[in-house]
């Protein structure tokens, strides 16, 4: 494959290129050169990408996605799963262990790595702290860290017992593992079905409290800080939150947080129409919490973007909103939903930072480089350029998502890793 990308503007905070529009060569997945179109004219491209707007950077990273293989392959399978997150630009995915069976020994973690090693998008599967992600029995995490895990989380599932968070903490600090939870204390909340305020009054249905969240937001920093351990907070929803995680970072606590996307652009006033693909986890707050969230990216409170994608089926989704299972698919939107939102407030650059280069130091992983003789790990992509979201012309198998029909402003052109090259054909 010998492939020239015409005119991108590099959009890299650790690049010298940072900035800069250049041409790239690529050739059996290396990149070859970087310069203007004299000096490229030389080589001999099987393919050539230009786009108006062109921009290109580190491939993106996701640290948490939900998929349904194995066990749940009617929402979404490995191959359904890598179609979407290259379609939105992502070149690299973390994976919940909320599969069937959990993601909770080697063998899980193995199968997922054996039945994902040729595809374009890295899959990073992620061990269960609990045996079934049912919070009672720890599992063996360094025998899953030996084979491949690279970090340990209920998913979806808030890790209710103090004794067992504690010990998880002491447990990966021995190989320098990373504690993966979602900040949710289950019990003030019961039956809660969106946030707790002014709408969810309106609508007549039972809220969930900020509490909720910074009750097992506090527990958890309590305990880093006494074992000395790493923390990620998954996708905090609160300003109240974003308060906490930057006071405990001031501390020098070893701590970094997740904002879902979802949450930087829609509030809890969105759900007036009772949409269920608007009932999400963590639920969408007020107004005043979502432009905390975004003033906590701005000042690196918060680490790193998240699609928090959700694949859900028909029968789990399209019902009356108080039956409605939680989630909405986001691999494909992610960058369209944001792009507008933050580039005034953090720069494409800034943007770049949180969906490509933090994301993988949460995981140590080396972040991909833009430079001669460095592997191809590229998403390209055109931030002025609007799109539309179909049911049609998505990748996901599932279709809970609250962007259909909606046009989005930053679309991704196509992704490059792996020795292998895909690019989009969408409107």
């Amino acid at each position: 494959m010998q492939l020239l990308i015409q005119k991108a503007t590099v959009v890299h905070p650790l690049s010298p290129f940072n900035g800069e529009q250049v041409d790239l060569f690529i050739e059996d997945g290396t990149i070859r050169a970087i310069g203007s179109p004299p000096e490229i004219s030389r080589f001999q491209p099987d393919e050539i990408i230009q786009a108006e707007g062109l921009c290109v950077s580190p491939g993106w990273f996701d640290v948490g996605i939900q998929v349904g293989d194995p066990g749940f392959e009617d929402r979404e399978d490995l191959e359904s799963a890598a179609a979407a997150a290259r379609a939105g630009g992502f070149t690299g995915v973390g994976v919940w262990p909320n599969s069937r069976p959990v993601v909770h020994s080697k063998s899980e973690v193995m199968y997922m790595l054996k039945n994902t090693r040729d595809a374009l998008v890295d899959f990073y599967p992620i061990g269960a702290v609990s045996r079934d992600c049912a919070g009672v029995d720890i599992t063996e995490m360094y025998d899953m860290y030996d084979h491949g895990a690279v970090a340990f989380s209920d998913g979806r599932f808030s890790i209710q017992n103090d004794g067992l968070m504690l010990r998880a903490l002491q447990y990966v600090r021995l190989f320098d593992g990373v504690i993966m939870n979602h900040p949710h204390q289950k019990a003030v909340a019961p039956g809660g079905q969106m946030h707790e305020g002014k709408t969810s009054t309106s609508m007549g249905l039972k809220g969930i409290p900020t509490i909720a969240e910074t009750l097992m937001l506090v527990r958890d920093i309590y305990l880093t800080e006494y074992t000395g351990s790493r923390l990620h907070v998954i996708n905090v929803s609160s300003a109240e939150g974003v308060e906490i995680i930057r006071k405990a970072k001031k501390k020098g606590l070893n701590i970094t947080a997740s904002v879902a996307a979802m949450n930087l652009v829609f509030e809890d006033t969105d759900l007036a129409d009772f949409d269920p693909n608007l009932k999400v986890w963590p639920p969408l707050r007020s107004a005043a919490d979502r432009k905390a969230l975004i003033r906590g990216l701005k000042d690196g409170t918060l680490d790193c973007i998240t699609s928090n994608h959700t694949p859900l089926t028909t029968e789990e989704k399209d019902l009356e909103f108080f039956y409605a299972e939680y989630g909405a698919i986001g691999l494909e939107t992610t960058f369209g939903a944001v792009c507008s939102v933050l580039e005034k407030e953090i720069g494409l650059s800034g943007i770049v930072e949180k969906m490509a280069v933090a994301p993988r130091r949460i995981f140590r992983l080396p972040v991909p480089e833009i430079k001669v003789g460095a592997p191809a790990n590229l998403t390209l992509f055109a931030p002025q350029t609007p799109w539309s979201f179909t049911e049609e012309n998505r990748f996901s198998k599932s279709k809970n998502s609250p962007f259909f029909g909606r046009t989005l402003q930053g679309k991704p052109i196509g992704v490059v890793h792996n020795k292998q090259t895909w690019f989009s054909k969408r409107d």
